[in-house]
């Protein structure tokens, strides 16, 4: 098999936060709230990333209710149709979010590095 560069190794941060038992921000609610962002419409969303209406609905519910304020806003239906979209709390909940997982990637570069040298890249 051809070699893989140790570069082509990727790390990625799964940074969750709870209250109490539940998980209040986590990587699939932010997904979730791009795949919002993108496509303005749960419904969209949830099929983009492969998940039903019924727990996309389920996710955001959760976290609005966890919030102190609603990072989803829905519009219902009519002439123009409904639509969901980011509030400027969602928005930036996604920004914070992913800003830390950059951060968090820098901050280990030198011991992310020395592991990528440690693997076998050569394919498995």
């Amino acid at each position: 098999m051809p070699q893989t560069s140790p570069s082509k190794v990727r790390a990625r941060f799964r940074l969750r936060l709870s209250v109490g038992d539940a998980i209040a921000v986590g990587p699939g609610k932010i997904a979730l709230l791009e795949a919002i962002a993108e496509h303005r419409s749960l419904n969209a969303a949830a099929k983009s990333l492969g998940m039903s209406y019924k727990r996309a609905w389920d996710l955001i519910n959760e976290l609005n209710a966890l919030l102190l304020e609603p990072a989803v806003t829905s519009a219902k239906g009519g002439a123009h149709g409904g639509g969901t979209s980011l509030t400027d709390t969602g928005t930036e909940l996604v920004a914070l979010y992913r800003s830390i997982e950059e951060r968090a990637a820098q901050a280990c570069k030198p011991e992310l590095d020395r592991i990528r040298r440690m693997l076998d890249t050569r394919g498995g």
